[in-house]
C-alpha cells in the first residue's frame, strides 16, 4: 500500500496520525481512500465539486503531481504522497 503523509494542520481530522497507508493505483484513488478511511478529511482536501482544493498541494515523492499526470498520476505500493496545504502569509 501506498502512504501519505498527513501534515501537521490536518492530523486533526486523521486521528492525530503522520502517516496513513491507503490503497489505489493513482494519486486520486489514494486520495479517495483517504477520506473514505477518515471522512472528516474530505471538506478539508475536496471542494463542493468534488476537485481537490486549489491550495492543496500534492506531492509523489519530491514531485508535484502538477509536473507529472495531476490526480491520474500512477503510483505503486511503496509510493510516498505528500499533501501539502499552502498556507498565506510571509514577509513583504
Amino acid at each position: 500500500m501506498a502512504e501519505i503523509i498527513i501534515p501537521t494542520p490536518l492530523r486533526k481530522f486523521a486521528d492525530n496520525q503522520a502517516t496513513i497507508a491507503v490503497a489505489g493505483d493513482n494519486i486520486l484513488s489514494a486520495i479517495e481512500d483517504l477520506v473514505t478511511q477518515f471522512p472528516d478529511l474530505k471538506k478539508q482536501i475536496f471542494d463542493a465539486q468534488g476537485q481537490i482544493k486549489r491550495f492543496i498541494r500534492i506531492y509523489k515523492g519530491e514531485d508535484d503531481i502538477k509536473s507529472l499526470d495531476n490526480e491520474k498520476t500512477a503510483i505503486e505500493a511503496d509510493t510516498v504522497i505528500s499533501i501539502i496545504p499552502a498556507i498565506a502569509g510571509g514577509a513583504n
